[in-house]
């Protein structure tokens, strides 16, 4: 596997919003810096939502990128879905928590998976969106950042799956907003999930 692209955005207005997002992102050719809050220059507009140490990198696979190309039937340049990070050759909705990608001088951690919103929505043009990208079962991963350094766009990406009990992507968005079972709360807990998500558990 390698690192696909880099993807950064700058504070904006989209089409009909008030407010700021860091959504639209583009790739850039140069290094990057990564500290534990995320890559360096992005912008996190909403923190109550994203962001944060838990939430510091989205992270999307070029296979499930691919597969929503060919199902929107758009070319979708890396950015498009607001990640930060495109892995070449890997699916993200069977990433786990608690699976880590090595980089040459980075190390992230999965924590939790990506849940569309209204302004996924408004930056796809598509009011249905949410329903849609949840349908499709291929959500992205947020990591955390278990080591800091610089990363370059092309560099080697080293996958190292979790040992204990699998919770998959594709498994969190199917079960986000629903009350999870005795066995699933204490597979989610067990799993080093976000701080956001092991709330959202506890209080289910």
């Amino acid at each position: 596997m390698k690192l696909a692209a880099i993807c950064i955005g700058q504070a904006e207005k989209l089409p009909g919003k008030s407010y700021k997002t860091g959504i639209c992102k583009t790739a850039v050719t140069a290094p990057v810096m990564l500290d534990r809050l995320g890559l360096v220059g992005d912008a996190v507009c909403n923190k109550k939502h994203h962001g944060g140490p838990d939430q510091a990198i989205l992270l999307e696979g070029s296979l499930t990128l691919d597969w929503w190309a060919r199902e929107l039937g758009r070319v979708l340049p890396p950015g498009t879905f607001g990640e930060n990070l495109v892995i070449e050759g890997l699916a993200s909705e069977g990433v786990a928590v608690g699976d880590r990608f090595h980089f040459d001088a980075v190390v992230l951690e999965v924590t939790s998976a990506r849940i569309p919103c209204a302004t996924f929505a408004a930056r796809m043009e598509d009011p249905s969106f949410v329903k849609r990208y949840a349908k499709g079962g291929r959500p992205g991963a947020y990591c955390r950042v278990l080591r800091e350094g610089l990363l370059a766009p092309g560099e080697a990406v080293r996958y190292e799956r979790f040992e204990g009990d699998t919770v998959s992507m594709a498994e969190l968005l199917a079960t986000f907003g629903k009350r999870c079972t005795d066995e699933q709360k204490k597979r989610y807990l067990a799993a080093p999930v976000s701080e956001r998500l092991r709330a959202t558990v506890l209080a289910s």
